[in-house]
């Protein structure tokens, strides 16, 4: 494709649909080329590299490119490489491109151990979180992105952004007691419990980036990688989150946290969060991370006052309560 408009200082935007290649040198300019010549290949011979595993019209699907795992659909109109498999580098990068540009998305968010870096920022990514010793104790997170529109780039909500991280930090370590009333039960759910923890979902979240409505999702993760945790009020659940595991890099997100409007101010995002922890520690997991909605007062606090360590703001990134926003991750060493 030939360069939609070149700009002055040496700057130039390299016209790939809506991607905005800035600050081109003759040090990318071999990358460049290779993806528009990867682009032209793989369109011209309808080439995708891409196996499914399933999802459906309604929310994003995740697949896998070679063997990294991705999440990607017009819900949240990005793709998300939640999981890089590292023979997979550095062909990924363009691979990634070539999926955007088929789709027309605005945004390509990407999560990859920092050695990793200089690869993602020579092709224009950015560096919006960075979470320390994410994979097995040792190595660095890095949470990027590469903004495929102006639009997606520019932050909604700043002045409440700052103010919500303001006062969650100035709660930073401030837990309280962690008991339960008595008239609640806790317990880690079961497949039996999916039907009963959609509806909760249903209501708490008007969209959400994964199909936590769905019964039949809930049991399958169960299967996985996911446990889920919940409080009951009787012969109802009242509060739910899960902790989505990576074991063979040792982290987790703590994730999925839903609570009846009708039960809020109870703490029982605190005693879920407590007891996930100690869940998590019995599997030997190191690290502990979340990707709290930045508007959420409550969240961002609950976090701060557990110790987590606010790691950076990703910017439009997540179709959660019913529009995208910009999202928060924090991070905290489990002992």
């Amino acid at each position: 494709m030939a360069a939609e408009e070149v700009r002055p200082e040496g700057a130039a935007a390299v016209g790939i649909g809506r991607i905005f290649l800035l600050n081109l040198t003759t040090d990318n300019l071999y990358d460049i080329i290779s993806c528009q010549l990867f682009f032209a290949y793989n369109f011209k011979y309808g080439k995708t590299y891409i196996s499914s595993k399933g999802g459906n019209m309604m929310n994003d699907i995740i697949q896998k490119i070679g063997k990294s795992l991705v999440q990607h659909g017009k819900q949240n109109d990005r793709i998300y490489l939640m999981k890089l498999y590292q023979d997979d580098m550095p062909d990924i990068i363009c691979e990634l491109d070539a999926m955007a540009e088929k789709y027309n998305y605005s945004k390509i968010f990407a999560k990859v151990p920092s050695h990793f870096k200089q690869d993602y920022l020579d092709n224009s990514y950015v560096i919006e979180a960075e979470v320390p010793n994410f994979y097995n104790g040792r190595e660095n997170a890095l949470f990027l992105a590469k903004y495929l529109s102006e639009e997606r780039m520019k932050s909604m909500h700043e002045s409440t952004i700052s103010e919500v991280l303001k006062i969650a930090r100035q709660k930073q370590n401030t837990i309280e007691d962690e008991r339960l009333d008595e008239k609640f039960q806790y317990r880690i759910a079961k497949p039996e419990d999916a039907s009963q923890m959609a509806n909760v979902y249903k209501k708490v979240f008007d969209s959400y980036p994964f199909p936590i409505y769905d019964p039949s999702y809930l049991k399958k993760t169960m299967e996985d990688n996911i446990v889920y945790f919940g409080i009951w009020h009787g012969s109802d659940v009242v509060a739910l989150a899960s902790s989505e595991m990576d074991i063979n890099a040792s982290n987790v997100e703590m994730t999925d946290f839903a609570i009846l409007p009708e039960y809020r101010g109870n703490k029982l995002a605190v005693y879920l969060l407590n007891n996930m922890e100690q869940e998590m520690k019995k599997k030997g997991i190191k690290t502990a991370y979340t990707i709290a909605r930045a508007i959420s007062y409550g969240m961002n606090i609950t976090f701060s006052r557990m110790g987590y360590v606010f790691a950076g703001t990703l910017i439009n990134n997540t179709n959660i309560s019913g529009s995208i926003e910009s999202m928060n991750v924090w991070y905290k060493t489990l002992e």
